[in-house]
């Protein structure tokens, strides 16, 4: 696990805030379900007090483990399921760090202890909880919402020892299944919730090596020579345009060993919320490529662009859109270098690429480059970005 600090300012006092408890929806600005991206804005916009953030993930298999934001000095984490990187469960790790507002009542923090009884007086009656044994935890259950208590194992009956317990973990998640989500291994029961119907947000883009992109769920065609008003009318306002540089996956010369980074005429669409980008010819003003992001963490544009849900059939290398959706055969943004090569075979050398390696702590990638497609690989062997063209 990666754990690296975001930021730190003067002036937040651990356990100071107040955050709206929403059973089964979030808990303060974080609510289930959304994407990593939304999570870093509302930390963003409030600095003074997400002051101290560490952001957690498996380098090595980023998609075996959550993506946990972790916020220490508050004394909670949410998690993000590392496929689809969205919010599916909350943590309260340390409640006396935490001060909690539910209807109109405080629990939790330093002065509001949520003990047993506290608990039980706010959220009422429930079905009775779950003892682990083996983690001496007792585990109160609410729609969307649990509760975790220290027992002793000499103290199975609660209170035996004449005192209430105090709740050692909150945890926040989804309500619309009848799952309970506690500690241990019952935390993996919890996922985010279902999308909303007609959302684009991870949306299946499928891909025609060498003709054009297809977004599934609106329907457009979007191919190779289309205009920039073709591309407005399909996909509406680009987040962003920007000027492209000499293109940096082209080895240098040995006649001109100097870095270029000079502008050139062509010029990109950026859709960040699909994880597209388009590159257009400066003169031609057509699509002369598609950039297709991942997204992973450990890249240098992790949480610059939304996932892309791209497909990528191998049969495409003469087929079409209608393939099998079990197809074993197709490459996506979770299918790792080797099994890229096992589907298209090797490609020869790979050319290195920096991103500015000296203000780049990850470091380099490598590029990988077949007829009409490009990879640009992790060191961990998952695909970073997926460059689409027209070979000449």
């Amino acid at each position: 696990m990666l754990q690296r600090r975001r930021r730190r300012c003067e002036g937040t006092a651990m356990g100071a805030i107040v955050l709206d408890l929403r059973p089964g929806l979030g808990i303060g600005p974080f609510s289930l379900g959304m994407p990593i991206c939304e999570a870093f804005a509302q930390i963003d916009q409030q600095p003074n007090i997400y002051d101290v953030v560490h952001v957690k993930h498996f380098d090595e298999e980023p998609l075996k483990l959550d993506i946990v934001i972790s916020f220490p000095d508050h004394g909670f984490h949410l998690r993000f399921d590392p496929g689809s990187q969205r919010l599916r469960l909350i943590e309260i790790f340390d409640v006396k760090r935490l001060q909690m507002r539910y209807a109109t009542s405080i629990i939790g923090g330093p002065s509001s202890l949520a003990t047993f009884v506290a608990v039980y007086a706010l959220f009422g009656p429930t079905f009775p909880g779950i003892y682990d044994k083996d983690r001496g935890v007792y585990t109160l259950f609410y729609p969307g919402l649990s509760f975790a208590f220290p027992i002793p194992s000499q103290y199975t009956d609660l209170g035996e020892d004449g005192t209430t317990p105090v709740t050692c973990r909150v945890s926040v998640y989804d309500s619309s299944t009848d799952r309970k989500v506690g500690v241990g291994s019952s935390m993996d029961k919890a996922s985010a919730p279902p999308l909303p119907t007609g959302s684009l947000y991870m949306e299946e883009v499928q891909v025609k090596l060498g003709e054009e992109l297809y977004f599934t769920v609106g329907g457009q065609h979007i191919p190779f020579g289309a205009s920039p008003q073709d591309v407005w009318t399909e996909l509406g306002r680009p987040c962003g345009i920007h000027q492209k540089q000499v293109d940096q996956m082209v080895i240098h010369s040995a006649s001109d060993p100097r870095p270029k980074t000079t502008l050139c005429g062509d010029y990109f669409y950026n859709y960040f919320a699909r994880g597209v980008d388009i590159l257009f010819d400066g003169q031609t003003h057509k699509i002369k490529k598609f950039v297709l992001h991942t997204n992973y963490p450990g890249h240098a544009d992790f949480n610059s662009y939304i996932k892309c849900n791209f497909v990528i059939f191998g049969s495409d290398l003469g087929g079409s859109f209608q393939e099998p959706s079990d197809c074993k055969h197709k490459i996506t943004p979770s299918t790792k270098w080797e099994q890229v090569k096992e589907i298209l075979g090797d490609c020869g050398r790979a050319a290195i690429q920096t991103q500015g390696s000296a203000c780049n702590p990850f470091g380099s990638t490598l590029v990988y480059g077949y007829q009409n497609i490009a990879f640009e690989v992790m060191k961990n062997g998952y695909i970073a970005t997926v460059t689409l063209f027209q070979s000449q």
